[in-house]
């Protein structure tokens, strides 16, 4: 029986959970947005993680056949993503349910109850199948994006084509049901749920016409090409495959948590480590040449210096605010009515980057209002805050040490393009030109894996210490 590995990585806006195997080879991610239920979040990211590893076991054990039918890799890739619809769904209903049981709470009179409860109804029969074509069609699954995420958006698009005088009444409704929704665990029966994805495919295939009326998808005759006149022949060649992915028991050997909430995860002590050490030991698997880390997370940054075997010699950090952190960067997002995602393509468009006096998150909000007022534009004021955070971080990286090749920077942030532009000049400018920046499509999964790699290893580790004393405040 295979043995595998398992890593969570409890963040504070996050929560990451790795599957590996005995040869330190990812098999499983998962990823959800944390909960005020640190267990819940835990769960639910384990659990992805088990999903995905099932589809990569999938595809290892029909690799060689994959190389050869790219019809058979194109219908894999598009059951993962079909796959995670079917979850959708469930939890849309669940929150349909929380929605209706909100409503009847806080609108006793009938009238208006009625009203309200037929406004649901038409908002989600409205975003339903835009959003049922971007997982099928646009490959909405791949991308990482929470189910709070996707409907939110959709449902504010859907409340803002309304009168004002029911913009209150929707938003209560919705901002008291989603955590609700969100923090229910869900168990999902694999088999049952990737024999309906198998049997959804089958209608994006052979009823296209059902998705699409005068618009059409990029990728749209690509895909159909690729799998017209076959797919009835594909689906019933991969079904028995299928089938035993689906029966397949994953035997997690050991795990490991880590995280800004690892001390609220049920896992026994020993199988607790400090994400100092689960980042760096991960950013070193990754890049074995990585010398210097740079983790920037939701609550805390942590600038840390590893040896050749990627354990700790040194390290700094901020964890007595978010200043310059990932709830910071939501925070500004929240202040400026766009989503998290926006922040750093807008700032890339920057023309010059604005003075920021401050990275606090208590005086963001103030301070941004004062540079609108001033007339700034966002795109300079982004291009300014950002920079700020960069500059933040890298007075850490000195203390620490300062910066030695390979340098890899970890943590959901880095994701954002502007903090990546600003980390490349600042690092360029202080440390000379050929210093190696390392940023891998996994940064935000390098805590937990470096959690599963410690798993596997069996093997106690501890901070330095006499680099112990937090740093940092204001």
């Amino acid at each position: 029986m295979n043995k595998y590995y398992l890593g969570v990585d409890l963040g504070s806006t996050t929560s990451k959970a790795v599957i590996i195997n005995e040869k330190d080879e990812i098999i499983g991610r998962g990823i959800t947005n944390t909960r005020a239920n640190y267990s819940v979040a835990a769960d639910i990211a384990r659990d992805e993680a088990i999903y995905n590893a099932r589809f990569s076991v999938l595809k290892k054990k029909l690799g060689p056949e994959l190389a050869l039918k790219p019809e058979y890799r194109k219908y894999i890739a598009d059951l993962e993503s079909v796959f995670q619809y079917e979850q959708f769904k469930i939890r849309l209903d669940k929150l349909g349910e929380e929605l209706v049981k909100t409503c009847k709470v806080f609108f006793k009179e009938e009238e208006k109850q009625e009203k309200i409860l037929g406004h649901l109804r038409a908002i989600r029969k409205a975003f339903k199948p835009q959003i049922k074509k971007d997982y099928l069609f646009n490959n909405l699954g791949s991308k990482n994006q929470f189910f709070r995420d996707i409907v939110s958006e959709k449902y504010n698009e859907e409340v803002n084509k309304l009168g004002t005088d029911l913009f209150e009444p929707l938003m209560i409704v919705w901002d008291k049901s989603i955590s609700p929704a969100e923090n229910q665990m869900i168990s999902f029966n694999f088999k049952e749920l990737v024999h309906k994805a198998m049997d959804e495919l089958k209608n994006k295939y052979i009823n296209p016409d059902e998705y699409f009326s005068d618009e059409s998808s990029v990728n749209f005759d690509a895909e159909i090409n690729l799998l017209k006149g076959k797919f009835d022949h594909v689906s019933d060649s991969l079904r028995n495959h299928i089938d035993e992915i689906a029966g397949l028991d994953f035997n997690i050997s050991n795990m490991t948590g880590t995280g800004y909430g690892r001390a609220l995860l049920p896992f026994p002590q020993e199988c607790i480590r400090s994400e100092i050490l689960c980042h760096a030991f991960g950013a070193h698997a990754i890049f074995p040449e990585t010398r210097t880390v740079l983790d920037i997370g939701g609550q805390d940054t942590k600038a840390i210096q590893v040896d050749k075997h990627g354990l700790v010699t040194s390290f700094q950090m901020n964890d007595r605010c978010a200043a310059g952190c990932g709830r910071y960067l939501g925070y500004i997002a929240d202040e400026m009515s766009i989503s998290l995602n926006e922040l750093g393509p807008m700032a890339m468009e920057a023309k010059k980057e604005v003075n920021i006096c401050s990275t606090c998150t208590v005086l963001a909000g103030a301070e941004l209002r004062e540079l609108t007022n001033l007339g700034e534009k966002r795109e300079d004021i982004l291009g300014g805050l950002h920079k700020a955070i960069i500059m933040r971080a890298m007075s850490l990286i000195a203390r620490s040490g300062g910066v030695f090749n390979e340098f890899t920077f970890t943590g959901g942030v880095a994701r954002n393009p502007a903090v990546i532009k600003y980390l490349g000049q600042l690092v360029k400018e202080n440390y000379g030109n050929e210093i190696k920046i390392n940023i891998h499509t996994d940064s935000i999964f390098m805590g937990a894996l470096g959690g599963a790699m410690f798993a596997r290893r069996n093997i106690g580790a501890e901070l330095p210490n006499l680099k112990k004393e937090k740093t940092l405040t204001h």
